[in-house]
């Protein structure tokens, strides 16, 4: 299905019925990323898998914004007249949903953020290096939003007003603090490191997650 919102088109599409579940996929990919997670969350909840604009799809367009994306999430929302669904946010899924959360802070009503940056200072730095040199060599405006963007302040986390399930990969491209620390700097928190995980591997094509998940939407 697609629904126009912020001035782009959406694609998503829906399965299962429940209390209504938005599901945010990373840089590069679309809602596909969560379909084993997806498939089982959909026994407990209505599932939102939704492509970002310039992914999947969704439309292109000429901003790429973490900003612009977090605006279609709220859009998104409104347009459905989904009532503070609880949102699983993947990397750059993550940012936009902690983004959208920030400016409209009655928007969800539970958030899981996996693999989250507040800045690309956060990724490590080895892996920044091997990023900038990607982009050397594509420019790809999708990699040029990560060496950019996102620049939240840690301060503003404690506005964030629901409780946030955050999730590390022991071996994720960002720092193991950057985790630890956004998870100090919320009001209402939980810390998971996947132990033996890189930044994708326990989300991207399993449903490893499902049980952490569902006990935490279910809390």
């Amino acid at each position: 299905m697609t629904l126009e919102v912020n001035g782009t088109e959406l694609y998503y599409e829906v399965r299962g019925t429940g209390s209504p579940l938005l599901l945010l996929h990373g840089n590069g990919e679309d809602h596909s990323v969560f379909d084993p997670l997806a498939a089982r969350l959909a026994a407990h909840f209505t599932v939102y898998g939704v492509d970002s604009r310039n992914h999947g799809r969704s439309a292109r367009t000429g901003d790429i914004s973490y900003e612009a994306m977090a605006g279609d999430v709220s859009a998104f929302v409104a347009a459905l007249g989904l009532d503070r669904p609880a949102v699983v946010g993947f990397s750059d899924g993550a940012i936009i949903a902690l983004m959208a959360q920030l400016e409209e802070p009655g928007l969800f009503s539970r958030m899981v953020l996996m693999g989250l940056n507040l800045s690309p200072a956060d990724f490590v730095p080895e892996v920044l290096e091997e990023l900038k040199r990607m982009y050397e060599d594509n420019p790809d405006p999708l990699f040029g939003l990560m060496l950019t963007q996102p620049d939240i302040a840690p301060g503003r986390l404690a506005g964030v007003g629901v409780p946030v399930l955050v999730v590390g990969a022991a071996n994720d491209m960002f720092r193991q603090e950057v985790f630890i620390d956004i998870a100090a700097a919320l009001p209402d928190s939980r810390l998971l490191i996947v132990d033996g995980h890189d930044h994708g591997s326990y989300i991207l094509g399993n449903d490893m997650m499902y049980g952490p998940v569902v006990e935490f939407l279910n809390e």
